[in-house]
């Protein structure tokens, strides 16, 4: 970063956000409409001095940092500086004289001007008077600058443009151009009614065509690249430049693609949100001995040793051993109680599979919030209540936590323009790349964090595998899903599959959020969702919702939503969230959707029913379906609680049996029905078979089938081609035949490999390569009722 740059103190009433628009849309890169110019939050090497150093020891270890910083309170003596802003863009017009130039210019000519020189006394760069010169109107900021996908912003090329799209012929750049900002007295104009003239040698050009596709590009080559309209790889918010060989392209100031922060969340559970924890990182002797440890590793580095983890290990418990007395001196607290703290804040994570989003991270959440984990600190910045389920009387619901404390943590890591990135998909090497908002020696993330209350609700397991399991109307409904969603911008940078069941738990969520809105009183938009959910093969069988409040304002402090959540509250709450999915008022447009909303990743669901503000929405709208609740028109049957819903007379019995605590089965789904053989003869299903069979054994038993087929021709038949899916396998499996009601399957020779996995699931498989399997088992399985 560019060090060479001069501070000056802006109005503290007009130049100020809160400290989470300077983390989400405001943060560093972004353009600020302030009431008298455009400014850009500058890097936060800048802020230095004017952050609340706050702390998630988790988030502090995934992301390699000492700590977050939070823009402090302008009310406040200790940062009465603030965070800084850069001047972007830089071209201003007065809309009197109609005079267009850059504010080096304009303050040239400020500085120069008798007028004001009273003025320029106290402020010689025009940062409180931004006002001409010579007709003392207030200067307007361009409404119009470039971009590329790297990341780099600059303003228009105005002098370029001007010269190169000249009305009367393409001129050369003058030696002196100044240009002329009018505009038509037509609005129907549009660009063409958007004319700029350079003074000089009087050139004239409209904006005509300056926001179609590859505008600059294609202007580069028919000039015979004489301008040069390529990026010039500019990063204003830090004051440096950077060889692009990408065209920007051409945006509004104001547009919503010309930002896209990347944020990171985390929620601080037991151990690391105790009184004590708290305490320790408040002391200033913390801060020292972070400064101690940093530096005593920076000085191995600088003496060309090679340093080993063992060494780094050693150097930093003799730090601690040091610090852990003044720190407990400091807070009151014995040295024996705040050295394993220390030790564990500085314990070594390499784990790569250790992220934000990774699953292992989601789970020590889960299991703080399920009550997996023993909450020992009564007085910490989580408070965890458990209840009685059985009080509640929810079908399929297997746990409901009551969180009455909860601190969430979101640090800005990066952004991205034209374009969103995920931090998962910002190193994929496409033309949208993620910027690094600090340099490689900060040791800070700009972050903030909010307290809030919740209700944590997991679902039963064993409810949802015997829902999904073999449920062809909801696994058409995925499958229509995650082909649309492959076809999206998303689906080419970022592979993922949705199962079945995080549409369940999502679409869930939406219902309960927007119902516990109008109940409680809370704005939609005060309360957000986080899904817990993935499979026993990722590292952890996890099922669960926590819809929380969690705003920097006094909602979400009162307890009221876990009030909520209280037996004689939440199930009349719960039922009628999930009955408001039987009808929408754009029903039955809605209801019969196969794809709506951004890149059709929604099925039956739209804002009159199911979305809520994209900011409360852990997926941004996306990935929605009420059919999966209640089912649909059609297959009213489908829906996880459509027995509840219709007041079936097994409402509540979906397990499949009493929980099985050791290894489980593996969970088949049929993604791909088959051939329906009901009208077919056995006799014919099974000749069909015979005449594709190469192995001796296999035509054996087929015959013997055949000759017997009178004794079960009364018995269900069976769908012939199937392809099937384990649960957490991504791979596609084919069945030769098999009976969906009776649970069998039947394999042919050359299909082994098919067999031995279907074989550790609750299906009857028969392999008819096995010298094992004859015509009489598999008789006596089809017979069976």
């Amino acid at each position: 970063m560019d060090s060479e740059y001069e501070k000056i103190q802006l109005n503290k009433i007009t130049h100020s956000v809160r400290a989470s628009q300077a983390v989400l849309q405001y943060g560093v890169g972004a353009m600020v409409d302030f009431p008298e110019q455009t400014l850009m939050t500058a890097a936060p090497e800048t802020w230095e001095g004017n952050v609340v150093e706050i702390h998630d020891e988790r988030l502090e270890k995934v992301l390699h940092v000492d700590f977050f910083g939070m823009p402090g309170s302008k009310d406040d003596g200790r940062y009465q500086s603030g965070i800084a802003y850069a001047r972007f863009p830089e071209w201003y017009f007065c809309p009197r004289c109609r005079s267009f130039k850059p504010l080096k210019d304009w303050i040239q000519e400020y500085n120069a001007s008798p007028k004001c020189k009273k003025l320029n006394a106290n402020d010689p760069y025009m940062v409180k008077n931004l006002k001409c010169p010579s007709c003392f109107q207030e200067l307007v900021v361009a409404r119009i600058i470039v971009a590329c996908g790297h990341g780099h912003i600059d303003d228009f090329p105005w002098i370029k443009w001007v010269h190169a799209k000249n009305l009367f012929g393409a001129k050369k750049i003058c030696e002196n151009p100044r240009l002329r900002f009018t505009t038509s007295a037509s609005s129907t104009e549009g660009l063409e009614g958007l004319t700029i003239t350079c003074e000089n040698c009087h050139a004239r050009a409209t904006l005509k065509g300056a926001f179609d596709k590859n505008a600059l590009a294609n202007l580069d080559k028919a000039t015979g690249y004489e301008y040069g309209f390529a990026c010039t790889g500019r990063h204003p918010w830090k004051n440096t430049k950077e060889f692009c060989e990408e065209y920007p392209h051409v945006l509004q100031r104001g547009g919503s693609s010309v930002y896209f922060p990347m944020i990171v969340s985390s929620l601080v559970i037991p151990p690391y949100s105790s009184q004590l924890t708290a305490k320790i990182q408040k002391s200033v002797f913390f801060s020292d001995l972070k400064k101690a440890i940093t530096e005593s590793i920076k000085t191995l580095s600088d003496m060309r040793i090679e340093t080993s983890q063992e060494m780094k290990e050693k150097v930093i418990s003799q730090k601690i051993s040091e610090y852990a007395s003044k720190i407990g001196r400091d807070i009151g607290q014995t040295e024996d109680a705040i050295k394993p703290i220390l030790m564990r804040r500085w314990s070594n994570t390499a784990d790569d599979n250790y992220t934000t989003t990774g699953v292992k991270y989601r789970a020590e959440e889960y299991e703080a919030l399920s009550g997996e984990v023993v909450q020992e600190d009564k007085n910490g910045e989580f408070i965890r209540e458990a209840t009685y389920v059985e009080q509640f009387g929810l079908p399929c619901v297997k746990n409901i936590s009551l969180i009455h404390k909860v601190r969430e943590v979101q640090a800005l890591v990066g952004f991205s323009r034209l374009e969103p990135l995920d931090d998962d998909n910002s190193n994929n090497g496409g033309k949208i790349k993620k910027v690094l908002i600090k340099e490689d020696s900060t040791n800070w993330y700009p972050g903030y964090d909010v307290r809030g209350e919740g209700i944590f609700i997991e679902l039963d397991e064993d409810a949802i595998d015997a829902w999904r399991t073999n449920n062809i109307g909801v696994q058409r409904r995925v499958d229509h899903l995650n082909e649309n969603y492959a076809k999206s911008y998303y689906g080419d940078i970022r592979p993922r599959t949705i199962s079945a069941k995080f549409l369940l738990l999502h679409t869930l969520s939406h219902l309960l959020m927007k119902q516990l809105s109008f109940e409680c009183g809370y704005s939609i938009a005060s309360i957000k969702e986080r899904i817990y959910c993935s499979e026993a093969s990722e590292g952890k069988n996890m099922s669960g919702i926590l819809i929380y409040t969690a705003s920097g304002d006094s909602e979400g402090t009162m307890g009221g939503l876990v009030r909520q959540g209280r037996p004689d509250t939440f199930p009349t709450i719960f039922k009628r969230a999930i009955e408001s999915a039987m009808t929408c008022s754009n029903d039955p447009v809605c209801s019969l959707s196969m794809g709506q909303g951004r890149d059709s990743l929604n099925l039956s669901a739209c804002y009159a029913c199911t979305l809520v503000p994209e900011t409360s929405c852990e997926e941004y709208n996306v990935f929605l379906d009420r059919g999966v609740i209640v089912g649909t028109y059609e297959e009213p049957e489908i829906g996880f609680f459509s027995h509840y819903i219709y007041q079936k007379e097994n409402a509540t019995v979906l397990k499949k049996g009493d929980e099985e605590k050791n290894e489980r089965k593996n969970q088949l789904l049929i993604t791909e029905v088959g051939m329906d053989l009901k009208n077919v003869d056995y006799t014919d299903v099974w000749r069909n078979m015979l005449q594709f069979s190469l192995n001796k054994h296999e035509k054996e038993v087929i015959k013997e089938m055949i000759s017997k087929a009178e004794e079960y021709q009364n018995s269900e038949k069976p769908y012939q081609a199937g392809t099937f899916q384990v649960l957490g396998d991504s791979n596609y499996y084919n069945v030769d035949l098999y009976w969906p009601e009776t649970k069998i399957m039947i394999f042919g020779a050359e299909n082994d490999e098919e067999y031995t996995i279907a074989a550790k699931s609750e299906w009857k498989c028969y392999y008819l390569g096995s010298e094992d399997v004859n015509a009489d088992s598999i008789l006596s399985a089809l017979k069976e009722k």
